[in-house]
């Protein structure tokens, strides 16, 4: 058996691989994130491990964990997690939908003129390294004790290893790493007062980075098995879909909107809010146009408007089939990355009327997010990258209806396989495998990441493609002629 741990923003999930690579068992445990003031987004890393402990402790209830070989992590990228000499939180995590730290970003391009050419990436708000020039001037006294910085799933690793690891893929969001060199950069660190001593110790995703710790294997049913490197939520997610050559490609329909692209080649394109990041295996980079809401945006209107579950409204949706083309929704909830940067770009539904329902709502919300879709597909195209076959994967990739739109506004076929709603679970797992089997190895490679059985494939069509090209257009003016109202 093989574990996969994924940190995710809403919820913990864990799953165990057979030696076939067949699904075996799940569970998962709920988390909250904590919004204390406008454009702060955090939780508390002690609940992470309290849902992991929970997660795998239920699958060890099942007689399901005696046999595990080996542990691989997935996690939200970019959160600040604080740690003090002793190694416990200083303060809640900073996650990576948090905005408060946009100008942090212009004081540290400013101090690091290089930082775009160093990191391949634009500085953002939701990156680790903005977040601790904001904490540097704003909470000196924490900064002051701070003397490690991990992400949501090193913090875990920490916690089961008692070793401070990151890998390559998750490490190139923190804005701390040379991303072509796949180093630590004394320069982006130089540029938050930070030494290389508070950074973890760095592995590629395949790779040991530690060994569970006795009481917690014994508390989880298991030996003190090794566990991988691991990788960050989305490289994860790819591993689980079998997107690592050139060519492929997945849609994360999670919290966050990801349109992720495998390469074999460093290709940055920092003016244009994509990212370009390590890929989860060795000599494999990425490109990855994100949006900051996705998934969430449903969960939100469903909230909104009092529905009894999001699949229920999907149904309510699904039985009135008819979009409103003078009905927009602009899913800026937590601000926007990809193409805009703008943490203060705001959620708006515009258009609205006296026959505007609850369905009519949430058409508009599917439609909205396949709409900023098509803004980070543009940005993806224009930086060369290679889009042959794209596969879903996320908890939205549970909805048929929503493939259709985003296929039809996207113009290509959308794949969906099995297991797609668990992606960085099983990449993580997947990763401990080719841990315990030898991840140098070419044909294991090609073994163990192998592409999940199709499903189904969403079409374009071709009627509702005509009809969406001018609300593209519509949705585009829209933020456009905000953004100069707000600016």
């Amino acid at each position: 058996m093989y574990l996969g741990i994924d940190i995710g923003t809403s919820a913990v999930k864990v799953l165990l691989l057979d030696d076939a690579g067949d699904v075996v068992g799940t569970e998962s445990a709920p988390l909250e994130v904590s919004r204390p003031h406008p454009l702060w987004s955090e939780q508390d890393p002690e609940d992470w491990w309290s849902a992991t402990d929970f997660a795998v402790q239920a699958l060890a209830a099942r007689g399901l964990t005696s046999d595990v070989l080996a542990i691989g992590l997935s996690g939200q990228m970019h959160g600040a997690t604080v740690l003090g000499e002793d190694d416990l939180p200083l303060r809640p995590a900073i996650l990576w939908n948090d905005g408060r730290s946009a100008a942090a970003c212009e004081v540290l391009e400013a101090a690091v003129p290089a930082s775009r050419e160093i990191t391949g990436n634009l500085a953002m708000p939701g990156f680790t390294a903005p977040k601790l020039v904001w904490l540097r001037e704003h909470e000196p006294e924490i900064f002051a004790r701070t003397r490690r910085v991990l992400l949501p799933k090193d913090y875990v690793r920490l916690r089961m290893t008692g070793e401070a690891v990151s890998d390559f893929s998750d490490a190139a969001g923190t804005l701390w790493l040379d991303v072509a060199k796949r180093s630590w950069s004394e320069a982006m660190l130089a540029g938050c007062d930070l030494p290389l001593a508070a950074m973890p110790r760095l592995v590629e995703g395949p790779e040991m980075s530690g060994q569970l710790r006795a009481e917690v294997a014994e508390r989880w049913g298991m030996k003190m098995v090794p566990v991988a490197g691991g990788a960050g939520d989305q490289a994860a997610g790819a591993i689980g879909a079998g997107v690592i050559a050139p060519g492929t490609a997945s849609l994360s329909l999670g919290t966050s909107g990801v349109l992720f692209a495998a390469d074999e080649t460093f290709r940055p394109n920092p003016e244009g809010a994509m990212h370009t990041f390590c890929h989860a295996l060795p000599e494999r980079w990425h490109q990855m146009s994100v949006i900051l809401s996705a998934a969430s945006c449903l969960s939100w209107v469903t909230r909104l408007t009092h529905a009894q579950s999001e699949a229920a409204l999907i149904s309510e949706i699904e039985a009135r089939d008819i979009s409103d083309p003078n009905l927009l929704f602009l899913p800026y909830l937590s601000g926007e990355r990809t193409p805009h940067n703008d943490p203060n770009a705001s959620g708006v539904f515009f258009g609205l009327s006296h026959d505007t329902d609850r369905a009519a709502l949430g058409r508009a919300v599917l439609e909205g997010v396949a709409f900023a879709f098509a803004d980070a597909q543009a940005v993806l195209l224009e930086s060369g990258a290679v889009l042959d076959e794209v596969s879903v994967i996320g908890g939205g990739a549970r909805s048929a209806l929503w493939g259709e739109v985003l296929a039809s506004v996207l113009g290509r076929p959308l794949v969906y396989r099995e297991g797609a709603e668990v992606g960085p679970a099983l990449g993580a797992a997947r990763l401990a495998m080719l841990l315990d089997r030898g991840a140098n190895e070419e044909s294991v490679l090609a073994e163990v990441c192998t592409k999940p059985e199709t499903t189904h494939v969403a079409e374009p069509d071709s009627d509702l493609a005509a009809q969406y090209e001018p609300m593209l257009a519509d949705y585009r003016d829209l933020y456009r002629r905000l953004k100069k109202e707000t600016a």
